[in-house]
């Protein structure tokens, strides 16, 4: 016989068998109820406890993931991560939605080559035919290419008319959208979550959240632990600037280095997409 204590109703106390089947509280997962009406009954002497336990268990999942940076934060062509903040420092291609790196865009254009380097599609200069080449991508349910349309479509990309911000604005959505994408490693995210518990008055929290994004890279959440009202210790600076070098020194490359040359010299912009990075080789080309 087994000597573990017996499963009962958190509320009427009758043991778990064959006939009786036990259910979790859904929201902390500390006790078991036979049915909703025990779940209801019990509900007044458990809530405390309850809300506290979720809350740990809310915590364990939002600061326990998300600690590395998601593939789509990786050019397509030198595997590196791309320097934060990603829009600043590479393109995506409108034909197949993959990202490449400044480094490797203006390496390619050194040897002349101008096709897309992964689906070979032609320079386009035509705005609507860039805009049927990524609907395609939107039509194949490509996450990227979605993504890229949508913010083509609010920036006023591509030709398209601007959309207008001036809609409801919902703080608690706004932050489960930002948990949400903190904890698939998205740095930009994981940082406003932190500004907003600082915000709040939150310093614990917020340096949580801070030393995350620190360390995949993220230049504001370093800044951040210079705050003095962060209240971040020495030894938590010193932690959080460890990580964030070493995440900065894995996103370096000569190639990169003269990217950041060339953008300088002739006009890159922020956001370069499609279109952008070969308007630019043709200026310096045609200099050249």
């Amino acid at each position: 016989m087994s000597d573990a204590p017996a499963e009962v109703c958190a509320n009427c106390a009758i043991e778990s068998s064959d006939a009786v089947k036990l259910k979790d509280c859904t929201a902390c997962r500390l006790v078991k109820y036979c049915s909703v009406e025990c779940q209801k009954a019990h509900r007044k002497q458990h809530k405390k406890a309850c809300k506290l336990r979720a809350a740990e268990l809310k915590d364990e999942e939002l600061y326990g993931q998300g600690h590395e940076r998601p593939d789509g934060d990786l050019c397509s062509i030198c595997t590196l991560p791309i320097p934060l903040p990603t829009h600043k420092h590479s393109i995506t291609k409108a034909c197949c939605a993959m990202t490449l790196c400044d480094g490797c865009q203006w390496a390619l254009m050194g040897r002349e080559m101008y096709d897309c380097p992964f689906c070979r599609t032609p320079i386009v200069w035509d705005n609507s035919v860039v805009l049927a080449e990524l609907q395609k991508r939107v039509d194949a349910k490509d996450p990227y290419a979605i993504n890229l349309l949508a913010s083509q479509n609010y920036g006023g990309g591509y030709g398209l008319e601007k959309v207008g911000a001036g809609v409801a604005k919902s703080k608690a959505k706004g932050l489960r959208h930002f948990e949400a994408a903190a904890m698939q490693g998205h740095a930009l995210s994981r940082f406003n979550l932190g500004l907003h518990e600082f915000l709040d008055g939150n310093c614990g929290r917020a340096l949580r959240h801070f030393m995350i994004s620190a360390k995949m890279g993220h230049s504001d959440s370093i800044n951040a632990f210079r705050d003095p009202e962060c209240c971040a210790t020495r030894e938590q600076y010193d932690e959080g600037l460890k990580g964030y070098l070493a995440a900065v020194e894995e996103t370096k490359s000569p190639e990169r280095d003269h990217a950041a040359k060339m953008n300088a010299e002739y006009g890159g912009s922020d956001n370069m997409i499609s279109l952008g990075p070969h308007q630019i080789a043709h200026s310096y080309f045609k200099r050249k």
